[in-house]
C-alpha cells in the first residue's frame, strides 16, 4: 500500500503566491486558462508545485474560492460600520471586480459539481447576511419594506453588477453610468433624510 501523498503546509509563502497567480490568471483571462502550469508561470515557480499544495486543480479553486469568500464576508461586516452603510453597500455589492471573480466561478461551477456546491453555500450565507443588513438600513431609514423588501433589493443590487460584468465583456455600456447614478441619487435621498 502506497503512503498518502505529502502536501505543502496551508500557510506556506508559496502556496499563497499560487492562489494569488490563480486569480489574476482567472480574471485576466477567465476560468478556462487556469491550468497548473499556466498558474505555475504567472506564479514564477515551478509546475509540480501547484500539486505540492493543492491535491488537484479543484482543491486549488476551492481554496481560492473560499478565500474570497470569506473576504468578502468580512468586508460586509466592516461596510455596515460606515458611517453611510447603505452607500457602502451598494458600492460594495456592485464591485465589478468581485462580481467578475465571482461570474468565473459559476461558469466554472456549471462543469464541476463540488464548486457548484461551495459557490451555492457561500452565496446564500451572503444573501442572507446582505439581506438582514439591508432590512435592518431600511427598517432605520423608514422605509416601507412591505414595497421594499430588502431580500428583493438584496437580488436586484447583486444582479446590477452582474449584468454590467456580463455586458462590459461585450462591449455594451448602454445604461450603466445611468443606473449607477440613479441608485446613488435614491440611496442618497435615503441616507440624508430626503
Amino acid at each position: 500500500m502506497s503512503s498518502p501523498r505529502r502536501l505543502g503546509a496551508p500557510e506556506a509563502k508559496n502556496r499563497g503566491v499560487l492562489m494569488d497567480a490563480a486569480e489574476r490568471l482567472m480574471l485576466e483571462q477567465g476560468w478556462a486558462a487556469v491550468t497548473s502550469r499556466r498558474v505555475a508561470e504567472y506564479a514564477g515557480l515551478k509546475p509540480q508545485l501547484v500539486h505540492y499544495y493543492f491535491r488537484s486543480m479543484d482543491d486549488l479553486f476551492l481554496d481560492l474560492f473560499r478565500r474570497r469568500a470569506e473576504q468578502g464576508l468580512e468586508t460586509l461586516a466592516q461596510v455596515l460600520k460606515s458611517d453611510r452603510p447603505l452607500h457602502a453597500l451598494w458600492e460594495f455589492s456592485t464591485d465589478t471586480t468581485a462580481a467578475r471573480f465571482t461570474m468565473e466561478f459559476v461558469g466554472l461551477a456549471n462543469h464541476r459539481p463540488a464548486i457548484r456546491a461551495e459557490v451555492v453555500r457561500y452565496s446564500e450565507q451572503f444573501r442572507a447576511a446582505q439581506t438582514e443588513a439591508l432590512g435592518r438600513l431600511l427598517n432605520g431609514y423608514g422605509v416601507d419594506t412591505g414595497r421594499f423588501p430588502a431580500d428583493v433589493l438584496s437580488v436586484l443590487m447583486t444582479s446590477a453588477a452582474r449584468m454590467v460584468v456580463l455586458e462590459q465583456a461585450l462591449g455594451m455600456t448602454a445604461g450603466h453610468a445611468e443606473t449607477f447614478t440613479f441608485a446613488e441619487r435614491e440611496i442618497g435621498f435615503l441616507e440624508n433624510g430626503a
